[in-house]
């Protein structure tokens, strides 16, 4: 007797979004089950998308079967083994090949034998739906950001509004925006103590989802909280500028006195990298990373970026380095006869560079003075 393998699938934990959830899905497959005499080896329960390949469950039935542990597939639709392409082919192909001997739903029973048509009309479909789902999804946050609805989580300072489905102000966090724009503004604080000023005032990362113990947010996330117009009333959405209806709670000169001081403090890191030439003219000797220089009680001093993993390079003193530079290059001098040699050989080039260009000169002013005459 076949034995089968009972698979329920859906697409996310958030059941309003199901037709039908996994809960009611095994109970209405196990009664069809029962009601056909097939025997189910195993179930396979998925939380999901089968939009992309890649679903660790529905790969170990498809490998259990190959290993002819079942020869039949109970589902609630054929759109639960996929909706995408390569699965889609995966199933067909077991079918094809015998592997799978017999797939059945509560509404339609499909064999090996049977023509391939229907089912790649159905998995054509279903992989139609994902597409046009997609499409349909980006179309409408589109249209939303051109009504001036930022199609996003609320960044800091705002909430979620569930019931208008806007962000609205959060009172409490606001002001705290409010501040760190305030103190980068003045020019006497950096990224790392804004994100302190955030942590102390209960910033962190986690807490967003109420969560104790989140660390302090990085410079990166400190700077782009600085650089969003959001806060100002604007933002960028698909490579568009839109204009939010949402109350804007930093005014636009401020912003843009902070994008100054962004600015001003960029160009004065970059200039500082760029004095240490050393930094683009070595690599760590024992990983083969760029180094870096930086200045400490008035030395600099040279290490690897250790950008590829843990290395076990010291630091280095620029004048200890340039010791070793010296005593390397020393070694590439050349001989004094050499030199002399060169060098003589050099003057007598310049000499007859010299005469050569006379020659020349006199030779055309003899032919200039030749076609006056005429």
């Amino acid at each position: 007797m076949s034995k089968y393998f009972l698979y329920a699938r859906k697409s996310t934990d958030v059941e309003d979004k199901q037709v039908l959830s996994i809960e009611a899905q095994l109970s209405e497959l196990r009664s069809l089950a029962q009601r056909e005499g097939l025997e189910i080896a195993a179930e396979f329960i998925e939380k999901q998308s089968a939009k992309t390949p890649g679903r660790p469950r529905f790969n170990e039935m498809a490998e259990r079967i190959q290993r002819g542990e079942a020869q039949g597939v109970v589902c609630w639709k054929l759109d639960r083994l996929g909706r995408n392409p390569v699965d889609n082919g995966q199933v067909s192909w077991l079918l094809q090949q015998g592997a799978i001997q017999h797939i059945q739903t509560p509404e339609h029973s499909y064999y090996s034998k049977d023509s391939v048509l229907l089912m790649a009309v159905e998995f054509g479909m279903a992989t139609q739906y994902v597409r046009d789902l997609a499409y349909n999804t980006l179309r409408g946050l589109k249209a939303k950001a051109r009504r001036g609805e930022y199609p996003g989580p609320a960044r800091l300072g705002y909430i979620n509004n569930p019931h208008t489905k806007r962000h609205d102000v959060d009172r409490r966090k606001a002001p705290l925006v409010v501040r760190a724009f305030e103190l980068y503004a003045e020019n006497g604080s950096r990224l790392e103590d804004i994100a302190a000023f955030l942590y102390d005032k209960g910033i962190h990362t986690g807490s967003r989802s109420g969560s104790d113990g989140g660390r302090r947010w990085s410079k990166d996330r400190v700077r782009r909280m600085l650089t969003a117009t959001f806060y100002y009333g604007d933002f960028e959405y698909a490579g568009e500028i839109h204009h939010g209806t949402h109350t804007p709670i930093v005014s636009k000169t401020l912003f843009d006195k902070v994008q100054r001081v962004l600015e001003m403090r960029g160009r004065k890191q970059k200039a500082k990298k760029e004095a240490q030439v050393l930094c683009r003219l070595l690599q760590c000797g024992e990983c083969g990373c760029s180094i870096t220089a930086e200045k400490q009680k008035g030395h600099i001093y040279y290490r690897c970026t250790r950008k590829r993993g843990p290395c076990t390079e010291p630091y280095i003193r620029e004048e200890v380095l340039e010791v070793q530079l010296d005593n390397l290059l020393s070694r590439f001098v050349l001989p004094q006869e050499w030199a002399k040699e060169l060098l003589s050989m050099t003057d007598q080039d310049e000499l007859e560079a010299h005469s050569v260009a006379a020659a020349s000169v006199q030779a055309l002013r003899a032919r200039v003075a030749d076609k006056t005459a005429r």
